[in-house]
């Protein structure tokens, strides 16, 4: 049976309740070594991203979305948040 967003209704396995860490990666600093090592706590590493630039989502190593920042309105209030504007393939060999 189909569920309401068109997706094959998943059979109930122990594996459906097992939690995995979803990294969002939100850019890269590339400091040269001697600017790394004068580091100190407040020190500020600037990004290859803007605020508004997409983020990408890993499980491990693997991209399986794109999406945006989002802080949270309502209960969960200022929490940030991802919102996907894009589910990667993953059928489909890299």
């Amino acid at each position: 049976m189909d569920n309401a967003q068109g997706r094959p209704k998943e059979a109930s396995t122990p594996f459906t309740n097992v939690p995995i860490e979803i990294t969002v990666s939100v850019g890269r600093a590339r400091p040269l070594v001697r600017e790394l090592l004068q580091l100190n706590e407040g020190s500020v590493l600037t990004l290859d991203k803007q605020l508004d630039d997409p983020v990408e989502l890993f499980v491990g190593d693997k991209l399986i979305g794109i999406g945006v920042l989002e802080v949270m309105e309502g209960d969960g209030a200022g929490q940030l948040a991802v919102r996907l504007t894009e589910v990667v393939d993953l059928q489909t060999p890299a």
